[in-house]
């Protein structure tokens, strides 16, 4: 088992599409960064506290490649639209 941890502006909708790839065996959503310690989706919400929203993925490697994980990030990511504000990787 490895593990990747994408910084994907709003986790929720990247973590249930995650979820569904054949290899991937769990997913689980948190922050990152930041300068704050065990700060709360409301507090991030605000902006202040620079924390990036992330997705922690469990995955197979002999049934999906990370190299695969990116290229399906990129995908379904628009890293454009989420370059500014509290959207940011």
């Amino acid at each position: 088992m490895e593990i990747a941890i994408l910084a994907c502006g709003c986790f929720w909708s990247p973590e249930i599409k995650f979820s569904k790839l054949k290899g991937v065996l769990k997913t689980e959503v948190g922050y990152c960064g930041g300068n704050t310690k065990n700060t709360t989706y409301k507090e991030v919400c605000t902006g202040s506290t620079n924390h990036a929203e992330v997705v922690k993925l469990e995955f197979d490697s002999n049934q999906i490649s990370y190299s695969a994980i990116l290229n399906y990030f990129f995908a379904i990511f628009n890293i454009i639209e989420f370059s500014c504000g509290r959207y940011r990787i």
